[in-house]
């Protein structure tokens, strides 16, 4: 099993623009634009070595929500496959929560926080809007290391994961943490039946070190990262702002973000077209439909796809990690195996990324 998702992963890469170390190395010997393109889609020397996760204690069930929504269990798990949502209660912090499942990562892999370098951290709706990171870094104590925040909706994950596997890969840094976390109850119209039950709040998080065993050892085998702002109207959380005259200079506006706006039978069509053809997927958790559909043209059985998300619903750029981490401490995901992961969402955007755990 594990060589077959192997040398699917090798054709992902293949199929993404991602190139073999060895072959990234020959053509590094023939020419010199194109191949430092090509070597950073192909393996890169990053490691996945620790996870964690963290959701609200609060739970809020379909059959609670009826009484929020016109809706029902039935209605709601026959159409997305969800069946609860954690959300955050107030007084609660995104940060906090990023804070507790990039701890929970960094007791995983038994790496001191103090030798992390690097904290990136993937979200859409921070506590502060300067930036959750820095602070984050200070609450789990890598007080050392450069923490930037980075918005890519549900796709946020692996463009952080690929991101913060460019710094490893080059020499820049050794140690990074990478967390995924969102909480789009912050900005769900709750009188909208189509869009309140699908989104919930929770957060994951990875440590990543940099390979320094030789060639074999990388541990993101290839990926692939797209976006196009023609479908921003599909799935978008705009600003919202009313007019404030400055006495007779000039005018501005002050307010806050409108409700999450989305036209799902386009997001559904966006999403079953952008992901890769594999033998093992590990899907943004958005819904049952989509994974189906994908799994169904891939010809590949649903056992195959790692799936939480009829306990956590759609927590965006926190989705992925939290599925991975619940597929590795149930032992479904094991050291050494090969996991294609694909994630898809507001911008529009969407990326693909072929990893080998641990």
């Amino acid at each position: 099993m594990r060589l077959l998702l192997i040398a699917s992963a090798v054709g992902l890469s293949q199929q993404l623009g991602a190139v073999p170390a060895s072959t990234a190395r020959v053509q590094r010997s023939r020419s010199a634009a194109p191949r430092a393109v090509e070597a950073h889609r192909g393996a890169l020397r990053s490691r996945l070595v620790g996870i964690g996760s963290a959701a609200p204690d609060t739970v809020v069930t379909n059959e609670q929500l009826s009484s929020v929504v016109e809706t029902s269990d039935d209605w709601i798990s026959q159409r997305t496959g969800i069946r609860q949502r954690h959300l955050l209660a107030p007084g609660e912090g995104l940060s906090t929560l990023a804070a507790r499942a990039a701890q929970k990562a960094l007791e995983s892999s038994g790496v001191d926080a103090a030798s992390v370098e690097l904290v990136v951290l993937a979200t859409s709706s921070p506590d502060d809007l300067f930036g959750d990171a820095a602070h984050v870094a200070r609450e789990v104590g890598a007080t050392g290391a450069v923490a930037f925040d980075l918005t890519a909706a549900c796709s946020g994950f692996l463009f952080g994961v690929t991101t913060a596997s460019q710094f490893l890969h080059t020499g820049a840094y050794k140690t990074a943490l990478v967390i995924g976390a969102d909480a789009l109850s912050r900005w769900v119209d709750w009188s909208d039946r189509n869009t309140c039950v699908l989104f919930g709040d929770g957060a994951g998080a990875v440590v990543l070190q940099a390979a320094v065993d030789g060639e074999g050892e990388e541990g993101v085998l290839g990926f692939a990262l797209h976006s196009n702002g023609a479908g921003r109207p599909d799935l978008c959380l705009g600003y919202a702002g009313a007019e404030r005259p400055l006495a007779s200079v000039a005018s501005v506006t002050t307010g806050t973000y409108a409700p999450i706006s989305m036209v799902g039978k386009e997001v559904y069509k966006f999403a079953t077209s952008r992901v890769p053809e594999v033998d093992w997927l590990l899907l943004h958790q958005a819904n049952i439909r989509i994974m189906e559909t994908v799994a169904k043209k891939l010809k590949i059985p649903m056992s195959k796809v790692i799936n939480n998300l009829d306990e956590y619903g759609n927590t965006s750029a926190g989705s992925i990690p939290l599925a991975l981490d619940a597929a590795v401490r149930a032992g479904k995901v094991k050291k050494g195996d090969v996991i294609a992961m694909a994630g898809f969402g507001a911008g529009l955007s969407w990326g693909s990324a072929v990893v080998r755990w641990g």
